[in-house]
């Protein structure tokens, strides 16, 4: 029986944490009976996408993304559109998807994981011609990701301090938002775009989102006083905002949203400046993911 060969892609700024010892650890516990392993390094935004562009189309069956959400959202669409097998191992602040897919943040362990090779097929989604896969959002996570991605300070506290900061000033903004041929109007502190349940950290926006049933869930956050935070971010963490008053969540295929002015948008936590009007659609079952 052949060996599978594996890509590893490592993005060595990804979370702050330093990734040195990791072929080293690949190498004592990936199955080499299995597989054939490789390295390759990223040096600047947009290289791992390249890499994995080049990868998918030789051959390569198997590449594995070494960092967070923002360095699977570079991968990733490389690797489904040859119909190749995704893997993680997280290193990012959040890891959002991988903690949704209950990868081990144990490097170890996830590394593990890749020797049982348990593939699922899995949803994804697109927001104006760009793919993401664990969450896209508008308004104050948006704006706080565009913020965060200058600072030095990466990381869960950078990310919470960052944000403490500009909540006193930011101000709630109206959606025109179409779900499926049905218009809504909603004043929003942000709205979130769910295909897993959570942000990462297991700060869950959208408790009983799937990965495999074809729909987005769309979860506006009302303006709410400040003084209700603490009672937000609980039900971020205890798995609640679906019960929130504070939190409507709906769900959908197409999506169509139109906001004041231009302004930031998030994918998988990366920023970008995008126009007034965003249009965003499920794609489902389209990526292979290994997954626990």
């Amino acid at each position: 029986m052949s060996k599978a060969n594996i890509l590893f892609i490592i993005n060595p700024i990804s979370g702050g944490k330093k990734k040195l010892k990791i072929p080293a650890l690949i190498d004592l516990y990936l199955d080499k009976a299995k597989f054939n392993a490789n390295f390759s390094y990223t040096e600047y935004i947009g290289h791992a996408a390249e890499i994995a562009e080049e990868a998918s189309n030789k051959n390569f069956d198997i590449i594995i993304a070494v960092g967070g959400d923002g360095t699977i959202n570079e991968i990733a669409p490389k690797v489904m559109q040859q119909n190749k097998v995704l893997g993680i191992i997280p290193f990012g602040s959040g890891n959002g998807l991988a903690r949704f897919l209950k990868i081990p943040m144990d490097t170890i362990k996830a590394i593990q994981l890749i020797n049982n090779f348990k593939i699922q097929v899995v949803d994804a989604a697109k927001l104006n011609e760009r793919y993401f896969f664990n969450m896209a959002g508008m308004g104050f996570d948006a704006h706080i990701s565009s913020v965060f991605a200058g600072n030095k300070s990466r990381g869960l506290r950078g990310y919470v301090e960052m944000g403490l900061k500009e909540m006193t000033s930011y101000l709630p903004q109206t959606y025109e938002i179409e779900i499926d041929g049905i218009n809504f109007t909603r004043e929003a502190y942000l709205v979130s775009v769910a295909n897993s349940s959570q942000y990462g950290n297991n700060v869950h926006i959208s408790p009983k989102s799937s990965l495999i049933d074809g729909l987005l869930d769309i979860c506006i956050v009302k303006p709410f006083p400040l003084y209700k935070l603490p009672v937000l971010a609980y039900q971020m963490l205890s798995k609640s905002t679906d019960r929130s008053d504070m939190v409507e969540i709906l769900k959908g295929k197409n999506i169509k949203i139109t906001r004041a002015k231009e302004d930031s948008i998030h994918l998988d936590g990366e920023p970008y400046f995008m126009g007034k009007a965003i249009n965003i659609e499920v794609i489902p079952l389209a990526l292979n993911i290994i997954t626990k």
